[in-house]
């Protein structure tokens, strides 16, 4: 998995970046056919001074790229907030593709003219 992380209006310590590369491996422990990813670290120069630390990622995947934004106080909480997010939609994605491999419901109906029996 190719891993970018780059910061707008803030520069990206080592901390920060182990910080993202250990939160990311949890993804991968789901679901291990990320292409690459690219996370953007941005302080927001809003008048309010609430939500100001932003972290965004998008994840390539075989067949489609997932775009999720985090907004909080703090750059860390920012990061977790991220991370919680875009493991549901990995395990959502990962259940969408193993849903998708079993036979169509008309298939295990015994006749053609007659509509799946449900429970």
């Amino acid at each position: 998995m190719n891993l970018t992380i780059s910061g707008h209006h803030l520069d990206v310590t080592p901390a920060i970046r182990e910080y993202v590369q250990n939160k990311l491996e949890r993804i991968t422990r789901h679901f291990d056919q990320v292409i690459d990813s690219h996370v953007i670290l941005c302080i927001d120069n809003l008048t309010e001074k609430e939500k100001r630390q932003k972290a965004e990622i998008n994840l390539r995947v075989a067949g489609k790229i997932l775009h999720i934004t985090s907004a909080a106080h703090d750059l860390y909480a920012a990061i977790d907030m991220l991370m919680d997010r875009l493991d549901r939609q990995v395990v959502k994605y990962k259940q969408m593709l193993q849903n998708h491999s079993h036979t169509a419901l008309k298939r295990l109906a015994g006749d053609e003219g007659e509509a799946p029996a449900t429970a």
